[in-house]
């Protein structure tokens, strides 16, 4: 089952967590509510399959040709090549930011009340294996920037079945294929005019950001 969270921050962080299923989007009763100033629940993402699941474990592969350099600006269009670790296997992907898409507030109704006030932003992209490393399963999420590039103070993880579909890569996705996912993003206030690839040691201070302008 697919799970959707919101984590609104701010001073604190307050994180919402909220079943839904994959297929039908019915909500479980139930949410639970907590405040941490420090970290967010466990997401997805983050829960990665055995070595065995997934493939070889390449975890000495490196970078496969030239990388895209930390900090570097970008226009929706352009492709990132960027070194991409996922299951303890390393190998390099190809990030295309095809669209940023503005949503309704209508469509965040499955998110629940707490939703309420905020506005979807569909971060679509392509992604393309370029490397030799097998990154079956993996998932690439990039994150929501406003105008001038401050962060959104909202997480989202889920989306929105036929207008943002959070895809992960196929059981076989080797070097030369890829595939279309979506990346979900909201705010309160201004518009969702960014969106950022931030993980790895040398990218978390210096992402690469593709913006519409």
């Amino acid at each position: 089952m697919r799970k959707a969270r919101i984590a609104l921050t701010a001073a604190l962080v307050t994180t919402l967590g909220l079943g839904l299923t994959a297929c039908g989007g019915d909500s479980e009763d139930g949410a639970k509510e907590k405040e941490s100033p420090a970290a967010t629940a466990p997401t997805p993402e983050q829960e990665s399959p055995s070595a065995d699941a997934a493939g070889s474990e390449g975890g000495d592969a490196q970078p496969a040709g030239d990388v895209t350099a930390p900090g570097t600006g970008l226009k929706v269009g352009d492709k990132a090549v960027l070194p991409f670790e996922y299951a303890k296997k390393k190998g390099t992907l190809a990030i295309t930011v095809t669209a940023i898409d503005k949503g309704a507030e209508a469509d965040m109704s499955q998110f629940g009340a707490r939703a309420k006030g905020l506005t979807p932003y569909f971060i679509k992209m392509k992604v393309e294996n370029v490397g030799d490393t097998n990154l079956s399963r993996a998932y690439v999420q990039l994150r929501g920037l406003l105008d001038g590039g401050q962060s959104t103070g909202v997480s989202l993880i889920g989306d929105i079945p036929g207008k943002c579909d959070k895809e992960s890569a196929p059981a076989e996705f080797g070097k030369g294929a890829s595939f279309e996912t979506c990346s979900l993003a909201a705010s309160r206030s201004g518009d969702v005019t960014g969106a950022e690839f931030d993980d790895g040691d040398a990218y978390s201070d210096k992402p690469v950001v593709w913006t519409t302008g």
